[in-house]
């Protein structure tokens, strides 16, 4: 297993730089390098791929204590921060290039979108409950919140459940994609509430 030595100073910034190959691998397509190119529609293209890329991440982030529960280590705790900023960094990128490279601000189409796709709701609520846990994220705000702090942070469950359902409701035919990440927040989500139900029946120390 890794020590905690190895961990920040070769696998930390080995995560860093692979959790950075799907932007670097947008820019070189919006560049023009043909072997990453992005399609005949490239906005759609960064829109689903930063999309799909907060979500993966996001359910990395979830992933980390059961990781470092089943095997016993504390080595996987140090990714939790990174990989939950990088998630919302991507969601970021991803309602930045729907307002700025799809509808170019204009408001008037961005408020119609609101009540014709209101899925766009719930993803721009998710966004939210990200951005609050990325300002928090610090080792400050932890020790000015105290208790509070894990308690606002137990939002990262109801975001990704949010951003399941915003992936979910936009797909109009094959759901596939949607319902593996679905089941597999599902997976995450009922392994967290069965290690709650068994300490809540454990005796008190």
């Amino acid at each position: 297993m890794p020590t905690l030595r190895q961990v920040r100073r070769v696998w930390k910034p080995a995560v860093f730089a692979l959790a950075l190959l799907p932007l670097a691998g947008l820019m070189a397509g919006a560049t023009g390098v043909r072997s990453l190119t992005l399609g005949a529609n490239p906005v759609e293209a960064i829109q689903d791929r930063t999309g799909l890329w907060a979500l993966r991440l996001l359910l990395l982030t979830l992933a980390v204590t059961p990781l470092r529960e089943l095997s016993g280590q504390a080595w996987p705790q140090q990714f939790r921060r990174m990989l939950g900023l990088f998630a919302f960094a991507y969601a970021a990128l991803h309602f930045a290039n729907y307002l700025l490279l799809d509808r170019a601000l204009d408001w008037h189409e961005i408020i119609t979108d609101l009540t014709k796709r209101p899925y766009i709701i719930v993803g721009a609520s998710a966004l939210l409950l990200l951005s609050a846990l990325a300002a928090t994220s610090t080792a400050g705000w932890r020790r000015r919140l105290g208790r509070r702090w894990q308690l606002l942070h137990r939002a990262a469950y109801p975001a990704a459940i949010l951003v399941c359902w915003h992936f979910w409701w936009q797909v109009k035919k094959d759901v596939t994609e949607p319902l593996v990440y679905a089941l597999l927040l599902a997976t995450l989500l009922a392994w967290r509430l069965r290690r709650h139900l068994v300490r809540s029946r454990l005796p008190p120390a």
